[in-house]
């Protein structure tokens, strides 16, 4: 227990002066002087509570994810049925009252149709999506289960949060709070952030981006009343595009969605060096682009943001590169981040925010002041106490003590953590964590003296036992923040990583370095006895 050969001393201090230097740029932020911009500056991120920020509550609406599978099905069934060999006749679908219809020109062709729409029906979860039924033997319907919508809304809130995240890490912030809260809602919380309306714009954006075929047939007085043919549909002009207060019919199938996306930039135009957003297919997407811009050269297509037009150029010639652009009234600061939007994929349902707000820096200084204050006590009435109660022994107590606090806020900072007010709380917990241990290894060394053990006996015996003690205590420590890190969230995991890397650095300074700083003293002064 108490031999430590060079290479061990020499790999225990390496880690330690590590974990020390990598806390040096976090006391210098905090104690407002500055950080030489040519060092590295590993520094603990502070969470919204202490650095102050924007917090957003968004909302969806389950009945757009309804609306959105009845359109999916619609195309679905439309394609799936033409290629079936020898293709079913089918007529008009509807996708009224909640689910979709459509009538079979041939009714001897019911069960090839049912067993094409099979694998549609039945998805490719364990939940049931859709009920299928035959009606007056030769129309199909297909109604959505409650099940499978569920399923749908869980799917599209998860994929939602997963955008959003992608977004604000867009931005450049640093560790943000981005959970659901209950079946349709998203909180998000951005430390550091003091523009709550920037960051609405962009999380209130779909960034839904499809490409479609003008319906060039329209009358435009038909366009005006809002009557679209049968297979199209009326979209406005964007407000801000030269034809604001205008609408367009395009086709309502058959277009090409952004979801094929892999990249968009926001760049200038050649022509009029007007803000414009470069997007670049996958090569699935380029292939269907480059289809539609060859079998329509001549037609108009409209580029749809949000259900809003942007622009309907003519397709002047085939477009096949995988590539495109998109341009509209933009300033650089919108095509920017309309193409953060589009990179980070499109939302699957709107998200409206019902609550936002701005958290003051002001209250999160009071809350570093008084937890530090709390923090300075404490460990200065410890310091005090361990001195008196075990003289040298105490000493080397109180240097593992400081050198658990710095190794606790380097290991946080490395690891790019961010600290939360229960964070601080956790600081302070692992102060008395990491004298715990001390006191049981010195009482115990005590104990061996007083049964008559020579002294290197006694603090090898004491280090030992006491060892056992400590390690079980931290192993269930170690559970409880393991459980309140899976199943808690926001300020509750904070105040988790910070009692399990306390725990941990706590058992090493407190064992492992005193350990060798014990050894070391032994070997050299060679005592007869020690005081505790």
């Amino acid at each position: 227990m108490l031999d430590f050969p060079t290479w061990k001393k020499i790999w225990l201090w390496f880690i330690t002066l590590i974990a020390v230097a990598a806390a040096i740029p976090s006391l210098s932020s905090i104690s407002g002087a500055g950080w030489p911009s040519f060092l590295p500056d590993p520094e603990v991120n502070l969470g919204l509570d202490l650095a102050g920020g924007s917090h957003i509550l968004l909302e969806a609406d389950p009945a757009q994810v309804e609306r959105q599978r009845l359109e999916g099905m619609e195309e679905a069934v439309r394609t799936s049925l033409s290629r079936a060999e020898p293709r079913i006749q089918i007529g008009d679908i509807s996708s009224n009252n909640g689910r979709v219809s459509f009538l079979l020109e041939d009714p001897s062709q019911v069960d090839r149709a049912r067993e094409e729409l099979l694998p549609l029906v039945n998805g490719t979860g364990l939940v049931r999506e859709w009920d299928l039924q035959v009606v007056d033997g030769s129309r199909i319907v297909l109604t959505p289960t409650s099940s499978g919508l569920d399923q749908a809304v869980s799917n599209a809130m998860d994929s939602a949060t997963e955008v959003v995240r992608k977004r604000i890490d867009a931005l450049g912030t640093r560790e943000p709070t981005i959970i659901r809260e209950g079946d349709t809602r998203i909180v998000v919380q951005v430390p550091g952030l003091d523009d709550p309306e920037a960051l609405k714009a962009l999380l209130g954006q779909t960034a839904e981006l499809e490409f479609k075929l003008v319906d060039v047939t329209a009358l435009p007085s038909d366009v005006e009343q809002g009557i679209a043919a049968p297979g199209s549909e009326i979209v406005p002009y964007a407000p801000d595009s030269d034809f604001a207060g205008m609408s367009i019919a395009v086709k309502r199938l058959g277009g090409i969605r952004g979801d094929t996306l892999t990249n968009a930039q926001q760049s200038f135009s050649a022509q009029n060096n007007e803000p414009i957003v470069n997007i670049t297919f996958d090569q699935e997407g380029g292939r269907r682009f480059a289809d539609l811009t060859t079998n329509n050269v001549g037609r108009p297509f409209a580029i749809i943001l949000d259900g809003q037009v942007l622009s309907a150029p003519n397709i002047n010639e085939p477009i096949l590169g995988g590539s495109a652009q998109i341009s509209g009234s933009f300033t650089v600061e919108s095509a920017n981040q309309l193409a953060i939007a589009l990179r980070s994929g499109a939302l699957p349902v709107d998200l409206t925010v019902i609550q936002q707000g701005t958290v003051g820096p002001e209250l999160g200084a009071d809350s570093i002041r008084k937890g530090m204050l709390a923090l300075m006590v404490g460990a200065v009435a410890v310091l005090v106490l361990m001195v008196v109660t075990y003289g040298r022994f105490g000493f080397y107590a109180n240097a593992a003590l400081i050198i658990n606090v710095l190794m606790l806020l380097g290991i946080m900072a490395i690891a790019n953590t961010t600290l939360t007010l229960p964070g601080i709380a956790g600081f302070v917990l692992t102060i008395g964590a990491a004298v715990d241990a001390n006191v049981l290894i010195n009482e115990r060394i005590r104990e061996e003296r007083k049964r008559g053990r020579r002294v290197f006996a006694a603090v090898e015996n004491g280090y030992r036992e006491a060892s056992r003690a400590i390690f079980d205590a931290n192993i269930t420590n170690v559970i409880a923040a393991v459980l309140l890190f899976m199943f808690g969230s926001g300020p509750v995991r904070g105040f988790a990583v910070v009692l399990m890397i306390g725990i941990a650095t706590s058992v090493f300074t407190a064992v492992t370095m005193t350990r060798l700083w014990v050894s070391g003293w032994l070997r050299k002064a060679r005592p007869q006895d020690i005081t505790i």
